[in-house]
């Protein structure tokens, strides 16, 4: 019953946080021109929508699969792709709040052709990790990756970065 409740846990968050990623730049395009009242609104609403909603679900969502992981042992190569796909929609996140702190400075605006590369950068992105999840494919890593994403690699890999902070 516990995996049950965190994957709807872990579906419901990661549903917030990408319709939050896909509505930001929407909003960030109505910056342009905006004064007084009216800028301050919108800064509000952004931050709002970056800092009480979406961080939060982003940090829901990861905590709770990476608890699923742990729940269910899933180690295939389908499962390493959703993670790459994961850190980039994470990526995004991150450069979008650093939007919100940027856009609303004085003379600033959000030019249509950022709003033209991101919003269908973290379309393909969320799509991806839905079509990795749903169709679990097979998926053989070409030779030089395939060590490196072999269960038990990151340890190995961080472990003399572990034991030189100890």
């Amino acid at each position: 019953m516990i995996v049950t409740w965190l994957k709807f846990i872990h579906v419901a968050t990661i549903a917030l946080w990408s319709a939050g990623l896909i509505a930001l730049p929407f909003l960030y395009r109505q910056r342009g021109g905006l004064e007084g009242d009216a800028l301050h609104k919108l800064h509000a609403f952004a931050r709002f929508l970056y800092v009480v909603i979406m961080s939060p679900a982003a940090f829901v969502a990861i905590g709770s699969g990476t608890a699923l992981i742990f729940m269910m042992g899933t180690y295939e190569n389908w499962f390493s792709a959703k993670l790459l796909g994961v850190a980039v929609l994470t990526g995004i996140h991150i450069f979008s709040g650093l939007m919100v702190l940027k856009l609303f400075e004085p003379d600033r605006s959000y030019p249509l052709w950022r709003m033209l590369t991101v919003v269908p950068l973290t379309l393909l992105t969320i799509s991806s990790i839905l079509f990795l999840v749903l169709a679990k494919p097979r998926i053989e890593w070409p030779e030089l990756l395939a060590d490196f994403f072999a269960p038990g690699r990151l340890g190995e890999i961080a472990q003399p970065f572990i034991a030189w902070m100890i």
